[in-house]
This record gives structure tokens, C-alpha cells and sequence, in this order.
């Protein structure tokens, strides 16, 4: 695991799209194929399971400002949810990041291809001695000799952020990032919610903010 509670380097060269106009044949042929669409976070998704059984929602119920950019799907009862809810997702190089936010519920991400950098904030955690709550980045990948995970998990009120990297180092990315994450219980918007700029004040050093804005969801 890596991790930090220092000054974090600035990341923006990693999240500029591409300059094509539309997505590779590869990665537009792998949208299409796999029914994606664009997710508020940044990206592309599909959900492929809501398991049947349900659950007795163990959140209070409240207003998200997730709701405004997605409205609650039809027949939600805010007392229950199913046990759990699937998705691919995707980075691109044209959506190279996924905003920070934060879900409710357990999180478990598998990889399926390509490299991605993660970030998460432990905002329900104690502050460091330095200041600002812990700071977690790792790189998702297929390099497991050198740390790159296959499979990761991020808890409930944890926000997380990521953005992708080129499929080899210094090299330049041409297959995205794609992977699957399961929530426990099952995803719902009233349960998510982003950063915004200034919570992220509030979490993190002075340093640390600064290398962190530009991570925060693309309006």
C-alpha cells in the first residue's frame, strides 16, 4: 500500500484530454459493446447487477446534492436497498478522471484493464499529527511486482478520486481504464455525494489542497 500525508505533486498533466476529437476506434468500439454511458463523476458507466434480495437501508435518509445532477431512480423506497449493485467503468483519454466523491456503502473495484491512479481521503478518520485527514494513493494496474493492485476496497464515507495513467510509464495511453465496482449495499444517489472546494479546504493541508483541486468533480 502507498500512502501519504505530505504535499502531494501536482497532477494536471495527467488530466488533460485528449486533443482527438472523438474517442480511438478501440475505445469508442468498447463503449458501444459494453452499453456505456457518460457518468457524472467523469467517465463512462453501466450498472450490470442489482441483486434481487434487499436489505434494511442502514443510512439515515437525506438529501444529496448528488440529486440535483441525477435524480433518484423510480420505485426507490429510501427504507431498503438491495444487498448489492454492479458497474463497469470506464476512464478514457478523452475523460482521463473520475471526481472525488463519496459512497454510503463498501466499495470493492476490480480491474479488468489498463492503469489508473487513485486517491482517497479518510474524511471519517482522526487528523493526522501534521494536519489534514489521511491521504491514501495508490496505482491500479497489472504490474503486481511493483505494487500496482488488481483489486482494492474502498469504506463507506471515504472520498476517492482517480485518474488514468499511460499503460506503460511515460508512455501515452491508448485502451482507457476499465474496471468493475461492486457497493454494499447496493449503490443509490441519496447515498453519494461529492467534494466540493471548500470541503476539500477543510480535509487537507494547504499543500495538499493545491495539488488536490484539480481532482475535484469537472463542472
Amino acid at each position: 500500500m502507498s500512502s501519504t500525508t505530505g504535499i502531494l505533486l501536482p497532477i494536471e498533466r495527467f488530466l488533460t484530454p485528449s486533443r482527438r476529437a472523438k474517442e480511438s476506434a478501440y475505445i469508442e468500439s468498447l463503449i458501444q459493446a459494453l452499453s456505456l454511458q457518460p457518468h457524472i463523476e467523469g467517465g463512462y458507466f453501466v450498472e450490470t447487477d442489482r441483486a434481487s434480495d434487499t436489505v434494511p437501508s442502514p443510512f439515515p435518509f437525506g438529501k444529496s446534492s448528488t440529486l440535483d445532477l441525477a435524480p433518484q431512480r423510480p420505485g426507490f423506497d429510501p427504507a431498503i436497498r438491495n444487498s448489492s449493485t454492479t458497474i463497469f467503468y470506464l476512464l478514457t483519454p478523452n475523460s482521463p478522471q473520475g471526481g472525488f466523491h463519496r459512497n454510503k456503502g463498501r466499495t470493492v473495484h476490480t480491474l479488468h484493464k489498463g492503469r489508473g491512479q487513485y486517491v482517497v481521503i479518510h474524511a471519517n478518520g482522526e487528523d493526522e499529527p501534521a494536519g489534514g485527514k489521511h491521504i491514501e494513493t495508490f496505482v491500479v494496474g497489472q504490474n503486481v511486482a511493483k505494487g500496482e493492485r488488481l483489486q482494492w476496497i474502498v469504506e463507506g464515507g471515504k472520498y476517492k478520486a482517480s485518474f488514468l495513467l499511460p499503460d506503460e510509464d511515460n508512455g501515452a495511453s491508448h485502451e482507457g481504464l476499465l474496471i468493475s465496482e461492486t457497493v454494499v449495499p447496493g449503490f443509490e444517489y441519496c447515498d453519494h455525494d461529492f467534494l466540493s472546494e471548500d470541503g476539500l479546504k477543510k480535509l487537507v493541508t494547504e499543500g495538499n489542497f493545491t495539488g488536490l483541486r484539480s481532482l475535484l468533480r469537472q463542472e
